[in-house]
């Protein structure tokens, strides 16, 4: 075939001499000319027949669907990773579009931080490469082979600083962070060109251009013109190209399936007749020395390395792909509803896998094979004939627009029959300006914003998203049950006593009754392990809660499986059930190079809510003392503090004993914590909450520390040793020394005293306050002199003071010590009064009391009674033993000078005291009462 004159020779040279004429440079255009014309004979030339292929092209779908029909080839060389093949026979058992992906999270010869590795190839109906995949698998007798480079290579040949992970939008979730396999990719990368393209054709973006002047063009043309044109607009694309470093990673892709080819044809025994090789009009105009089944040049491929590659299926969605791929919004949905017209005016029967979901059956009857016709130029014709204009269709239009007025009203704007006339008028209007007889979706997106949008959008949808939902939507596929991994599957089938269709998109509610229906705690644990694996938005509880000895009677939850089915699909690469997802995720995170003793016991606790192994959660405590032990800083002591003590109340109510790990934790964090206490106290980049945190667990692990071997003179030498400068680290030291019995509380009162009473350090003084209330995390007793310290300030500091640093303690308490400001206030509830009536009457309980006056001396009884009492002590003393009482006798007073008058009294009627006297003396008594003035 190289032999015969070239049938585009005729083109070669009008093009050579357009040059001339227009070119001041007729050097450099000439060449490029010629070389497009030549790209465009060397691929039509070559024995394997190349068809071109634009990525979710209808065109290219519309002329893959004829030529099988007419060629009806034995083989199919398909531009797709070749490791990902076993996926395909999957697609059955799923409503397009999903992605085929590979994902990897065990690397191995490529950076760690580019772990997990992914990568993605979406598939959808209206694309050449799912016709020629269909066609394969339902037709016997015909193999399909994957030529491009693998999976493995992907990142092999990526930039080693960090592969090209786009960018992704809030709707192209689907696909993550994944690297997108860009089958047939065709857009300029020259960006002037670009440019150009888009300001004389005179729209916005690149789908717009390339449908109005590719796909509408070749939506009808015959084979071997769209065959033709679409190597010269790769040949185009290729030449201007001035990305060098990606062109020569598509030149090795090309060398690697060119290899693939002649190795699978060599082996099979195929005649290139019968093949047909798809890819890319970009690559179908490759100009390496491996291009062709009859070159000899050879090509070495590198071996994979040692990653291990996972396989499955996620959902994709139009949204997803055009993120990915940098296209219009929207343009994924009009390339599938011009591929569903396109069907209906051509009468096609498109391929498709037999049992396909969200498919209509037809039944696909190929004709008898038609012989290859001689390759005649058309690219003459083509290019030097105004395109075909498609006649206005007024009844597609007029329905557009009445429907796209009555979606406006459904979200709020206040449309009428006058913005239906307004955007249909408008849309032609558009076209006209844009040298379009028939105004496509693009016109009439621009033409009901124009009409419909006004100042403000009512609803979340503009109405440019309005018009993407009434031209078919952002369609979301789905995987079927068959084509998940084992866990995906296990897990629906564990949530199947809900009752619930997983499988919708729309969110479902779970209410659980687990005293009512026991049977539905498994349900309860799973979906628990869901929520800590899954997006937050996946697995939402509404009721219940689950931590360390928590356990919920009755919970409900928001499921939405159906939109979240990706994440899901991705957790069976990484084990066979949840359960060992969770345990693989908790062990990855403790033994990870930036692991903390925080963070392994955040994976003990979470090991215990979820899997309830003691003997993995022994294995991490095991873990942080390691990691404790082994650390130099001191920032994540207030969340060890924390992490530990909430364990240790949870291992002492429900285990007979604490675990082996934690007795351990507390002896090295002991020796730890006090090792380090003198550096953090002069440390500046050392917060005093930490400082706080660390004594928070020197104090509250004391006891245990001690009763395992531990000294505590190891603490009181660290405190001892320990000589802040800043304020509140001095408050903070104080307070330790008082807990330890090294400052009394009627001292540390005495220095805040002087602190107040001294001007210079006045407008530092809330830093001690800082100080004192972090202080109360490991000192509770010190709550109530920090309340007196904050009511000392307030009460004594005049306002020319107290206002200026005020905004400043309030801000740094809301800060620093924001979880102790309620321990603060409850403490100040419990020393002020009550009731507002009661402050006036107050006196605060630290300040000083008046002396109670010393009690008078008893007076020494004196007169007859005193006289006869002394005079008969021994009925006296007799009574009082009886009583139990003790005393002494005194000597009577001989003058009673502090009560005359009753002296007076009985001197002046003696009749009442000498009655009592006889009465007392009894007949014949001796006792004689004698009265004195």
């Amino acid at each position: 075939m190289t032999g015969q004159p070239s049938p585009f020779a005729s083109l070669r040279e009008q093009l050579l001499d357009a040059a001339a004429a227009f070119s001041g440079s007729p050097v450099t255009v000439s060449d490029i000319l010629s070389g497009l014309v030549d790209d465009v004979d060397r691929a039509l030339r070559e024995e394997l027949e190349i068809f071109p292929v634009c990525h979710h092209s209808p065109a290219s779908a519309l002329a893959m669907v004829r030529r099988l029909r007419e060629k009806q080839p034995k083989v199919i060389y398909l531009e797709l990773c070749e490791d990902l093949q076993p996926l395909l026979t999957e697609l059955r058992n799923c409503r397009l579009p999903v992605a085929v992906q590979a994902f990897a999270t065990d690397i191995d010869g490529f950076p760690p931080t580019w772990a997990p590795l992914s990568v993605v190839a979406p598939i959808t109906e209206a694309s050449a490469e799912y016709q020629a995949i269909s066609y394969a698998l339902e037709t016997p007798g015909v193999e399909l082979v994957l030529v491009d480079r693998s999976t493995d290579h992907v990142f092999q040949w990526a930039p080693k600083e960090e592969p090209d992970k786009k960018e992704q939008a809030e709707e192209s979730g689907l696909h993550g962070d994944a690297v997108g396999v860009e089958i047939g990719d065709l857009r300029p990368r020259f960006a002037e060109l670009e440019e150009h393209l888009l300001h004389h054709g005179k729209v916005r973006h690149w789908s717009e251009w390339w449908d109005q002047y590719v796909e509408q063009p070749l939506a009808g043309a015959d084979y071997d013109t769209y065959r033709q044109v679409m190597v010269l607009i790769g040949s185009l694309f290729r030449r201007l190209d001035r990305d060098g470093g990606r062109l020569s990673v598509d030149e090795d892709r090309e060398r690697y399936m060119w290899t693939r080819m002649r190795e699978h044809l060599a082996a099979s025994g195929a005649d290139p007749a019968d093949c047909l090789y798809v890819c890319g009009a970009f690559h179908a105009a490759s100009r390496v020395e491996q291009f062709g089944v009859r070159s000899t040049a050879t090509f070495e491929i590198s071996p994979r390395t040692g990653t291990k590659w996972l396989y499955g299926l996620i959902p994709s969605s139009h949204s997803a792909i055009e993120a990915q791929f940098g296209l219009a919004s929207g343009s994924v949905s009009i390339a599938a509803a011009t591929w569903a017209k396109s069907l209906t005016r051509s009468k096609l029967t498109p391929f498709q896998l037999a049992g396909q979901k969200g498919a209509r059956k037809r039944a696909a009857k190929l004709p008898e094979p038609v012989a290859p016709a001689e390759v005649t130029d058309r690219l003459t014709g083509f290019l030097s004939r105004p395109p075909a204009l498609d006649e206005l269709d007024e009844a597609e239009l007029l329905g557009w627009s009445v429907d796209i007025v009555r979606l406006a009203r459904r979200n709020g704007y206040l449309s009428s029959t006058a913005d239906a006339i307004a955007v249909f008028e408008t849309s032609i209007l558009l076209a006209g300006m844009r040298n379009r007889a028939r105004p496509t979706p693009y016109d009439f997106q621009d033409a009901a914003v124009t009409c419909i949008e006004k100042d403000v959008m009512p609803g979340r949808r503009d109405v440019r998203r309005l018009c993407e939902i009434l031209l078919g939507g952002d369609r979301v596929g789905e995987v079927g049950y068959d084509a998940m991994p084992p866990l995906a599957r296990d897990v629906y089938d564990r949530l199947a006593p809900l009752g619930l269709d997983l499988e919708k998109r729309t969110i479902q509610r779970a209410l659980l009754d687990l005293n009512a229906n026991p049977e539905l705690r498994p349900c309860s644990d799973l979906l628990w392990k869901l929520r800590y694996l899954l997006p937050s938005d996946a697995v939402r509880p509404i009721m219940g809660q689950r931590g360390l000895g928590e356990r919920s009677i009755q919970e409900s939850w928001d499921l939405a499986f159906g939109k979240h089915q990706r994440s899901i699909i991705e957790l069976g690469y990484e084990g066979v059930t949840i359960e060992q997802v969770v345990e693989q995720r908790l062990r990855r995170s403790v033994w990870d190079p930036k692991a903390t003793a925080a963070v392994a016991l955040a994976a003990v606790e979470d090991a215990v809510v979820f899997l309830g192994s003691r003997r993995f959660a022994d294995e991490l405590g095991a873990r942080a003392v390691e990691l404790l032990a082994s650390e130099r800083s001191v920032d994540d002591a207030p969340e060890v503090l924390r992490r530990i003590r909430r364990l240790m109340a949870y291992y002492r109510a429900h285990e007979p004993e604490l675990p082996g790990w934690c007795e351990e934790f507390a002896t090295s964090g002991y020796a730890h914590y006090c090792t380090l206490l003198p550096t953090a106290f002069v440390d500046d980049d050392t917060g005093v909450r930490q400082v706080a945190a660390m004594l928070g667990f020197l104090f509250s692990m004391e006891s245990l520390a001690i009763s395992l071997g531990c000294d505590r003179a190891q603490l009181e030498l660290a405190v001892q040793q320990s000589h802040p400068e800043s304020p509140a680290k001095v408050a903070l030291l104080w307070a330790a020394r008082s807990q330890l019995g090294l400052l009394s509380h009627a001292e540390l009162r005495e220095r805040c005293d002087e602190l107040l009473a001294n001007p210079l350090v006045v407008p530092s003084f809330p830093q001690y306050i800082i100080g004192f209330v972090q202080a109360m995390e490991p000192v509770p007793a010190l709550s109530g002199f920090v309340v007196e310290v904050v009511s000392k300030a307030f009460g004594r500091l005049p306002d020319r003071v107290l206002l200026p640093w005020l905004p400043k303690l309030i801000t740094a308490l809301r800060d620093q010590a924001g979880e102790l400001v309620p321990v603060l206030v409850r403490e100040a509830g419990r020393t002020f009064p009550g009731t507002l009536g009661a402050v006036d009457s107050w006196v605060p309980p630290w300040s000083a009391r008046p002396a109670a006056p010393a009690p008078a001396a008893a007076p020494v009884a004196s007169g007859p009674v005193a006289e006869l009492l002394m005079g008969h002590p021994a009925a006296c003393d007799a009574v009082a033993g009886l009583l139990g009482c003790e005393g002494s006798w005194q000597a009577p007073a001989a003058a009673w000078p502090g009560h005359r008058e009753v002296t007076a009294l009985l001197a002046g009627h003696p009749e009442p005291a000498l009655a009592v006297a006889g009465l007392l003396a009894g007949p014949g008594g001796g006792a004689r009462i004698t009265t004195s003035r």
